[in-house]
């Protein structure tokens, strides 16, 4: 099992790949699997992200208690803006 925060930071990278990227099926399929381990794994439930400049927030419930966490957007983006600079290497292909 992984941590919290390590299971916090896989799924909010990938989450905004896939809300970037909506007909991107592996990145839709990987964020809905990091979410069901937030749920499975560490109860957590009632997952809202919020972002400034700096920072992503990541509110959540978990044990009957609202909790906050926060990742630097630089950190969290890293894979985002690669698929920004090199789309060619990042082809989304359809279903078959």
């Amino acid at each position: 099992m992984k941590s919290l925060q390590d299971s916090l930071y896989n799924w909010l990278t990938i989450k905004i790949i896939s809300d970037e990227r909506p007909d991107d099926k592996a990145a839709i399929d990987t964020e809905r699997m990091f979410f069901e381990i937030l749920g499975d794994e560490h109860q957590i439930s009632d997952l809202e992200v919020a972002k400034d400049e700096v920072m992503y927030y990541v509110h959540y419930t978990k044990d009957g208690e609202r909790n906050k966490t926060r990742f630097p957007r630089e950190l969290i983006e890293v894979m985002l803006n690669q698929i920004k600079n090199e789309p060619e290497k990042y082809v989304n292909y359809p279903d078959v």
